[in-house]
């Protein structure tokens, strides 16, 4: 499978505004090319992955990706998350993706081999992976193949409705319990698991059980099953 990652985000100096009350507008900005950064960075890393492409209007997180290797992609004006991610994934079905994996820049923990082991539990098409936030809430990870399977719902509470969109289209829905992608920057309590004391703790929390749970809509409502990796 051709896969490409797409990764949003917002204006360096701008995101993050709920953490304006314990960082300033300095700390605010280096916090978020750290996160970038090491986003792309990762993602580069991965070998299933052919091609990592950022989308922002702020042209010095799109210069920052491209320094990091990845390809980027100008916004143009404000159209909104959903409306930018499916010109994105336009864009990389016409230059051949048979797949893409949408992941914010805010996820600290991840890894290269987490990454690997979500692209890795995904069978034929149609599929789609999604990774909760540890709210169960926001989506942390969401890969669709074929790339065009389903309309992005991202926003409050688009897990479930990412969720739903996947079972509807008939594909294979897989969610995803890694710890690593859980946990994103959102709020003051979430910078507590960016210290390595935090990493540690994380890992410490992997489930001794299955990390994927399996569901298929048939004829009968719903048929689940597990598959552990």
């Amino acid at each position: 499978m051709t896969l490409w990652a797409i990764v949003p985000v917002k204006p360096l100096r701008r995101a993050k505004s709920r953490l304006a009350n314990v960082l300033n507008e300095e700390e605010l900005e280096a916090l978020n090319r750290s996160l970038l950064q090491r986003t792309v960075e990762t993602l580069t890393r991965v070998p299933e992955i052919e091609r990592v492409m950022v989308i922002s209007r702020d042209p010095a997180a799109l210069s920052l990706a491209r320094v990091c290797g990845a390809r980027t992609m100008q916004e143009d004006g404000t159209p909104g998350l959903n409306v930018s991610l499916q010109r994105a994934t336009a864009v990389a079905k016409g230059m051949g993706a048979r797949g893409v994996l949408v992941l914010p820049a805010d996820l600290p923990l991840i890894t290269k081999d987490d990454i690997g082991a979500l692209l890795g539990v995904a069978g034929d098409p149609p599929v789609v992976v999604v990774a909760p936030d540890y709210r169960r809430q926001g989506t942390n990870a969401l890969l669709i193949n074929p790339p065009d399977l389903l309309e992005y719902s991202f926003g409050q509470g688009s897990f479930e409705r990412h969720c739903s969109a996947a079972l509807d289209a008939g594909a294979q829905l897989i969610t995803c319990h890694l710890p690593s992608l859980r946990y994103d920057v959102d709020i003051p309590e979430d910078l507590a698991f960016m210290d390595a004391e935090a990493k540690l703790w994380v890992q410490e929390q992997a489930p001794e059980g299955d990390c994927f749970q399996i569901e298929t809509k048939g004829e009968d409502n719903l048929a689940r099953g597990a598959q552990a990796v």
